[in-house]
């Protein structure tokens, strides 16, 4: 590894590199976009003007919109910024800050998801005691421990990915920094990266963002360490 050139810019290969396309392509996320805004937003609207909906599941499901809004504002506004470009290129410091609230919103989601299922399972099986179960504190502090969670989990990540070295600037392909293929894009040992990304989703009983494409070169050090 003493022999390769470290870089501090990474190349994104985007949705498109036909510029005809890349105009017709930003028009549809655009709209994409802004109708997932608008909806998350009305959501809220509706949950906070309406005092009828102050209740646990509208609290929890104010909150997924939050975080659902917060999601696709990782990667949909570079997205487009990227689209009216004709080079993709980003610093390996923003990447990996990408790469941190991508896992921690997506995290927060998949845990905000099982706390609403125990919720309408406590109002179905058990309706007579649900207020007191599904106290006001209690739902803050569930909504806090998911924060927490996830944000535990992505600084894992996120402190692992600062200590890799960065040799490959076009091994991006996608649109976005997806944390295996940001793991490709190094020239440094990422097994413990990669053996990071079993584990927590293992814990977290779900599937991490992006583990379809497992660099195997962290294998292959291990099977043939010389």
């Amino acid at each position: 590894m003493e022999n390769q050139t470290r870089v501090y810019i990474l190349v994104l290969e985007g949705l498109s590199d036909l510029p005809s396309l890349q105009l017709p392509l930003f028009l549809v996320f655009l709209l994409i976009y802004l109708v997932t805004l608008t909806g998350n937003l009305l959501i809220l609207l509706l949950i906070f003007t309406d005092s009828h909906l102050h209740t646990p599941m509208y609290f929890f499901l104010g909150t997924l919109a939050c975080l659902d809004m917060s999601y696709s504002s990782v990667t949909a506004p570079r997205m487009l910024f990227d689209l009216l470009r004709e080079r993709n290129i980003i610093i390996v410091r923003d990447c990996i800050t990408q790469v941190f609230f991508f896992s921690f919103f997506c995290t927060s989601e998949v845990l905000l998801l099982a706390v609403m299922s125990c919720d309408r399972y406590i109002a179905i099986c058990r309706p007579l005691h649900y207020m007191q179960i599904m106290s006001w504190n209690v739902c803050i502090w569930l909504v806090s421990s998911i924060c927490f969670c996830g944000a535990v989990h992505s600084l894992l990540h996120t402190v692992f990915l600062t200590k890799l070295t960065f040799c490959r600037p076009d091994a991006l392909q996608s649109f976005f920094c997806d944390l295996p293929q940001l793991l490709e894009a190094s020239c440094s040992d990422t097994f413990i990266n990669v053996l990071l990304i079993f584990l927590l989703g293992i814990l977290l009983g779900s599937e991490e963002p992006g583990t379809q494409i497992i660099p195997n070169k962290s294998f292959a050090k291990t099977q043939n360490p010389n």
